[in-house]
C-alpha cells in the first residue's frame, strides 16, 4: 500500500471509563498516526471509529451501542472497533451489535494496526480476537497527549486482588508494571512536549513493583518509583491517582509531604465503612487502618485533599450498616467522595450473595452519600480561603472564564487570559474576583445543607 493512499486514512476514538484507558487510548493514536491515519473528531467522517470500553458501569452495553450508532450516523461506511474492558469480558456480545465489525480483547487492542489492513465492513458478526485473560501478562506502556495541561501515566496493569464485587481482574489480568526506567523516559518526553502536570495511573499503582511477564518478584517498590519521579525535570506537578490504603505507606506520605513536584491529593479508596462488609467484599484492610491512613496524611499534609471512593447497596448492606458507613465517613477529615452504586456483575462472588439491596434504596443511599460529599467538599473550599496556593490554569474558554486546579485539588476561576494558559499562577483563594484572587464556586453550598 502507497504512502499516498495511507495518508487518506482517518480514524476516530472514543474512550469509556478511567485515565488508563484514556492514556491507552492515546498511545494506540500515537501507533496509528506514525502508520498514516490522520485523527479526526469522532462526530465527523473517519475510515475506522475505535471505541475503548469500560467495564465497571453497568450501561457498557448500552454505551457501546450508543457509540457504535454515532459512528454509522457520522459514516455508514466507516469500520468500527471495539477494544478496552468490555470487549475482553463480552467480546461474543458485542459482536452481534449491528454495525461493529472488530472486537479485541487485552492482549489484542495494542496490536490493532495488524487487523484493520484486512479488515472489511461486516454484514453479520464482528470479527473477534481476543485472547484468555492469563496470556495477558506483558505490560504496555501508555500516556496521554492531547490536553496541554496535563497527561495520564500508565505505570502498573491488572490485579491479583479478589474483591467480589470486581470483574477488573478479568478484564485486565494480573498485577504488572512498568520498569522505572520505562516510565521515568515517559515522564520526560511528557515534559517535552510542555505539559506541566502528570497523573499517575493504573489498575492498583500501589502494588507497582511486579515485572512483566508475570514476575511476581518485586524489583521495585511504589516508594521507588515516586522517588525516581519526583526528579524528573520540566514538570511541575504530579498527583498520585487511586491507590489502595493497605498499599499506601507512611514513607510514600512522607516523600509526597516533602516533594518538590508532588502534590499534596490523595484518593484512597473506602468501599465502605462497615468492617463486616469490607470482609465479604474481600478489601484487604479495616477501617481502623484507614482511618489511621488520614490521619498520617492530615498530620504531615494539614491541607491535603483526600478522595474517597465509596460503594451503596452491596448485598447484606442494612440500614444499620449504610449508616456506620455514613457516619464514619462524616467524622473523616475528607474532601469529597465518589460513590457508586453496587450493580451485580456476572462471574463475581458478590453477585451471588444473599441480602440484595432494592434499587430505589441502593438509590437513595446513593442520593445521601453525594450530598455529604458536596459539604465536606465546601467544608474544605472553606477551610482554605485566605491560603495562598497555586494554579495550573486550562486552556479552556467558557463564558468568558477560565478553570483551572490548586495543588490541593481546588477548582477555581478567573477571567479568561490567553497568557495564563498551562501556567502556574501563585492566588489568594476568595470569594470576591480581583486581580490577584479567584473566586471559588460556593453559591450551591446552602441549598445543599438545606437538603440534609
Amino acid at each position: 500500500m502507497s504512502d499516498a493512499i495511507y495518508l487518506t486514512k482517518t480514524v476516530a476514538f472514543h474512550t469509556l471509563g478511567c485515565k488508563l484507558n484514556f492514556a491507552e487510548t492515546s498511545t494506540i493514536a500515537r501507533q496509528l498516526a506514525d502508520a498514516g491515519y490522520q485523527k479526526v473528531s469522532f462526530d465527523e467522517s473517519a475510515s475506522i471509529y475505535i471505541i475503548n470500553t469500560c467495564s465497571v458501569t453497568e450501561n457498557a452495553n448500552r454505551e457501546c451501542k450508543l457509540h457504535v450508532k454515532r459512528a454509522a450516523k457520522a459514516n455508514p461506511e466507516g469500520l468500527v472497533a471495539v477494544i478496552g474492558c468490555y470487549a475482553q469480558l463480552k467480546p461474543e456480545e458485542i459482536s452481534s451489535i449491528p454495525g461493529v465489525d472488530l472486537v479485541l480483547g487485552a492482549k489484542e487492542k495494542f496490536n490493532i494496526l495488524s487487523y484493520l489492513d484486512e479488515l472489511e465492513k461486516s454484514e453479520n458478526r464482528a470479527e473477534i480476537h481476543s485472547c484468555e485473560i492469563d496470556e495477558a501478562d506483558f505490560f504496555v506502556g501508555s500516556y496521554s497527549l492531547g490536553d496541554r495541561t496535563r497527561a495520564f501515566l500508565k505505570v502498573q496493569d491488572g490485579c491479583d486482588y479478589k474483591c467480589t464485587y470486581c470483574t477488573i481482574p478479568l478484564a485486565r489480568g494480573i498485577s504488572r508494571s512498568a520498569t522505572i526506567d520505562n516510565v521515568v523516559a515517559n515522564a520526560t518526553q511528557i515534559a517535552a512536549r510542555g505539559i506541566k502536570e502528570i497523573v499517575l495511573t493504573g489498575v492498583n499503582i500501589g502494588d507497582y513493583g511486579k515485572g512483566e511477564f508475570g514476575n511476581k518478584k518485586h524489583e521495585h517498590t511504589f516508594l521507588d518509583l515516586i522517588s525516581e519521579l519526583d526528579r524528573v525535570e520540566g514538570i511541575e506537578r504530579i498527583r498520585i491517582s487511586s491507590i489502595e490504603p493497605n498499599l499506601l505507606k507512611d514513607e510514600s506520605i512522607d516523600l509526597v509531604s516533602k516533594s518538590r513536584s508532588f502534590v499534596p491529593h490523595f484518593h484512597i479508596p473506602l468501599q465502605s465503612g462497615s468492617d463486616e462488609l469490607l470482609k465479604k467484599m474481600k478489601r484487604r484492610y479495616q477501617t481502623n487502618l484507614y482511618k489511621n491512613r488520614m490521619d498520617k496524611i492530615r498530620d504531615v499534609m494539614p491541607n491535603a485533599a483526600i478522595g474517597v471512593d465509596v460503594i451503596v447497596g452491596f448485598p447484606g448492606e442494612t440500614e444499620a450498616l449504610f449508616m456506620k458507613t455514613y457516619h464514619f465517613l462524616n467524622e473523616l477529615p475528607i474532601s469529597y467522595l465518589h460513590v457508586f452504586t453496587y450493580s451485580e456483575r456476572e462471574n463475581t462472588e458478590a453477585a451471588e450473595m444473599p441480602g440484595a439491596v432494592p434499587i430505589p434504596e441502593r438509590k437513595r443511599r446513593n442520593k445521601m452519600l453525594r450530598i455529604l460529599s458536596e459539604k465536606k467538599k465546601m467544608e474544605f473550599y472553606r477551610s482554605q480561603l485566605g491560603r495562598h496556593l497555586s494554579v495550573l490554569w486550562e486552556h479552556e474558554n467558557k463564558n468568558g472564564l477560565m478553570y483551572g486546579f490548586t495543588e490541593n485539588y481546588i477548582r477555581v476561576s478567573k477571567t479568561f487570559d490567553e497568557r495564563s494558559v498551562n501556567q502556574t499562577e501563585s492566588v489568594i483563594l476568595d470569594k470576591i474576583l480581583e486581580q490577584g484572587c479567584v473566586a471559588i464556586k460556593e453559591r450551591h453550598f446552602e441549598a445543599f445543607l438545606a437538603k440534609i
